[in-house]
């Protein structure tokens, strides 16, 4: 049977859904991708050994190329590991298609990623969350400013933001949470923005699902200085919060209680 399952890994070790593993033993060839978030490389020694299996990781260019896993699909069964929920990045989703075109039979092991855990992290409400964006690393003739206009635009609308922090996979470079901030900032003032200037409510959570998670908020300028420690980082600017936002980040984030005020 031509069948290509994508696995999702969940948020740390130990999150790996229910019937994955038996789903992942019955593959031909297993390949992992680690380029959208890290997964420690002790974390796939373990899976293998749980497996009985060789894991063939795939760099990005692989997986959006997706001849490997096609090919081996056709003939039998692949397995895609993804760190996260599978769905959540569009390279994964031109591979379903071009699957289904090709008439092989996909099946989708879903996980928890940060879009559905970062909110109940921080105690904020999912549906008040608009449109994400990406910081991208400074890189030579590549300076967009979208990602800044976007988290204008969402704040404008009453719509909380979640920042994912660039990954450079081949580098094994993550970004960190002050190097997001400071990467916003300088995009603020190259269109003449003053949300950020203006003192804007910053979190940080760093290793969402994983047992040492980290999280804080405060005024932006001040998250500048917290340490978050190990990647990966990623950012929520709340908007207008619901007065029990204000107290869960007050509780849970070490929020100042000035955020309290009139909610």
């Amino acid at each position: 049977m031509a069948e290509l399952v994508f696995v999702g890994l969940g948020l740390g070790p130990g999150s790996l859904p229910h019937g994955a593993l038996d789903a992942i033993k019955a593959c031909d060839m297993i390949f992992l991708e680690r380029y959208t978030a890290p997964v420690p490389d002790d974390e796939i020694s373990r899976l293998s050994k749980l497996t009985g299996r060789a894991i063939e990781e795939l760099d990005r260019t692989a997986v959006e190329k997706g001849d490997a896993i096609i090919d081996v699909a056709k003939k039998g069964r692949a397995a895609l590991l993804v760190p996260g929920d599978p769905m959540a990045a569009t390279t994964h989703l031109s591979l379903r298609m071009r699957a289904a075109a090709e008439s092989i039979s996909v099946r989708i092991i879903h996980a928890s990623s940060v879009f559905s855990a970062i909110p109940g992290i921080l105690g904020l409400q999912h549906y008040k969350f608009g449109r994400t964006i990406t910081v991208p690393f400074h890189r030579e003739g590549f300076a967009p400013t979208s990602p800044y206009e976007s988290l204008v635009k969402n704040t404008e609308a009453g719509q909380h933001t979640l920042a994912l922090l660039d990954i450079d996979a081949e580098k094994g470079r993550y970004m960190t949470s002050r190097e997001g901030i400071e990467a916003l900032m300088t995009m603020e003032k190259k269109v003449g923005g003053d949300l950020l200037a203006r003192g804007a409510l910053c979190c940080i959570v760093a290793r969402a699902g994983h047992g040492d998670c980290a999280i804080r908020a405060g005024p932006v300028q001040e998250m500048l200085r917290f340490d978050a420690g190990e990647p990966p980082h990623s950012l929520v600017f709340p908007a207008a919060l619901h007065f029990l936002e204000a107290e869960a980040l007050v509780a849970f984030a070490g929020a100042p209680k000035e955020i309290l005020k009139g909610k």
